[in-house]
């Protein structure tokens, strides 16, 4: 007897994902375009950021949907469970860590690129041709030469960790890609700050050099690395056998905003033929402002740069961008030949060389669309007018803090970042910051310096003005009071967001 086989499998009435009713979805897109708009125009009425409550946090615990849900009820979620409790950089009170404003320009441009939904991993097609005038806007930009190559990526830690990678094969020698490191590998030491972001001594421990690979360099007064004692460990290494292959300076330290002596850097690593990496995160793109660009001298001397444009640059997450002067050295650390990446004459795939030839991710997102939308509509003076007016909000707040009695400057102003704290106790000042941010009327961050617990605010956002500072000084101090006794003075916080 034949036995009778049956389809078990849902009946599939529309195959596309695409909607049956265009007219549905256009209205329903307009209003989402036009209420984020306006979340962004009135961002000042709502909260800079509000605890998460856990009925909400709960509601996020379910289980896989099986099923299909209504566009208009998942947008209803996000509008009433997600917007209200996102981390708040787009708000002009946010200070706490370096993260940019986003634009409604990068926005929209995020839009058109998802509606292109194009792989940048490489292929003869014009969101390619975006990317390339990025990088070569930003090597006239940092004077490198020609034939020097750039990148985008998530940000700049993973730029960091390529640079990493480029330095060791430039020092092993491309064999090493197919060999691995070997005993010379093992031998490699390289170098950077004590005041330098952590994601450099992961991108050595995640190149298979091992941390201990890492020497980290006291500092100057100023946070910056000691020149001097640079060279007497590079000297010390060579001494019993070691290889110094990189120095990585620091272009805004993440602490204090501090600027390496690049110059200097730069001449050292020249005579020691030692690669030159800058980790410029968030302090290259000074580079746009004139009256700071100074302050970046040396930096054009550099093997490698890695700086994020959604940080200063204001576009929206995530923009990372790795620049190398000597692009074949570039291509050498990362292109791999395979069948399936086949470069033809002509067709689409023609071109020359492809950005996975570059970076180890061959699916790419079309990031540099909303830079390039950034870079072309507002124009690199007023975007470095921006940044210069964050460092000049910065040195208003340390003449704010440098007033008040109560209060104590624990850094030197560099940039945009002031470290300070109120004249109490380290635990207290802990308190401080967190009441702050549940408060809602801001979003300083924390960290330690020489030991004690420092009040962090990093202006980035191109919102903030001088009553936002205001209002952080008011706050700190009024909590502060609160804490220590010193008085008990309401503190007026800014309206919850509706749900």
């Amino acid at each position: 007897m034949n036995e009778i086989v049956r389809n078990t499998q849902p009946a599939v009435t529309h195959a596309s994902l695409d909607p049956q009713d265009w007219n549905e979805v256009r209205a329903l897109a307009h209003r989402m375009l036009d209420e984020t708009i306006d979340s962004i125009a009135n961002v000042r009425a709502r909260p800079v950021w509000q605890p998460i409550p856990e009925d909400v946090r709960a509601a996020f615990r379910t289980d896989v949907p099986r099923g299909p849900t209504g566009l208009a009820d998942v947008y209803r979620e996000f509008s009433e469970s997600v917007a209200p409790y996102a981390t708040g950089n787009v708000h002009p009170g946010f200070m706490g860590w370096v993260h940019g404003g986003g634009t409604t320009v990068g926005m929209l441009a995020e839009m058109l690129a998802a509606g292109l939904n194009a792989n940048l991993g490489g292929r003869d097609h014009m969101p390619i041709e975006v990317e390339r005038q990025i990088v070569d806007w930003m090597r006239r930009l940092f004077e490198f030469p020609e034939g020097a190559s750039g990148i985008f990526v998530t940000g700049t830690s993973m730029a960091n960790l390529m640079a990493v990678l480029v330095a060791r094969t430039s020092a092993l020698g491309a064999l090493a890609r197919q060999h691995g490191i070997g005993n010379d590998g093992a031998l490699l030491t390289a170098y950077t700050s004590q005041a330098a972001h952590g994601c450099i001594s992961r991108a050595i421990d995640i190149a298979g050099l091992g941390t201990d690979a890492l020497r980290k360099i006291r500092v100057d007064a100023d946070h910056r690395i000691d020149v001097a004692a640079l060279r007497t460990q590079i000297a010390i290494d060579r001494e019993v056998g070691f290889k110094p292959f990189l120095v990585v300076a620091s272009a805004g330290t993440v602490d204090i905003g501090a600027i390496d002596d690049l110059k200097s850097l730069a001449q050292l690593c020249h005579e020691e033929g030692i690669w030159f990496h800058v980790d410029g995160a968030f302090g290259a793109l000074a580079i746009l402002s004139p009256e700071l660009a100074p302050l970046l001298g040396g930096i054009e001397l550099a093997d490698s740069i890695a700086l994020d444009f959604h940080k200063w640059g204001q576009v929206p997450y995530d923009a990372g961008f790795l620049l190398v002067r000597d692009g074949e050295q570039h291509r050498q650390a990362f292109a791999q030949p395979a069948a399936y990446l086949q470069r033809e004459a002509r067709g689409l795939a023609a071109g020359a060389v492809w950005p996975c030839d570059l970076g180890p991710d061959l699916s790419r997102g079309f990031r540099a669309l909303k830079t390039w939308f950034t870079l072309k509509t507002f124009g690199t003076e007023r975007l470095g007018a921006v940044i210069a007016r964050s460092c000049a909000l910065a040195k208003y707040l340390e003449t704010r803090v440098l007033a008040e009695p109560r209060l104590e400057l624990l850094a030197p102003v560099n940039l945009n970042i002031v470290c300070f704290r109120y004249r109490a106790a380290d635990e207290i000042n802990r308190e401080i910051v967190a009441d702050i941010q549940e408060s809602g009327i801001a979003a300083p961050s924390s960290t330690m310096l020489d030991g004690t617990f420092a009040i962090r605010a990093a202006i980035v956002n191109h919102r903030t003005d001088e009553g936002d500072i205001d209002a952080l000084v008011s706050a700190v101090l009024e909590f502060g009071a609160r804490r220590t006794g010193d008085g008990l003075i309401e503190v007026e916080a800014p309206p919850l967001a509706a749900p």
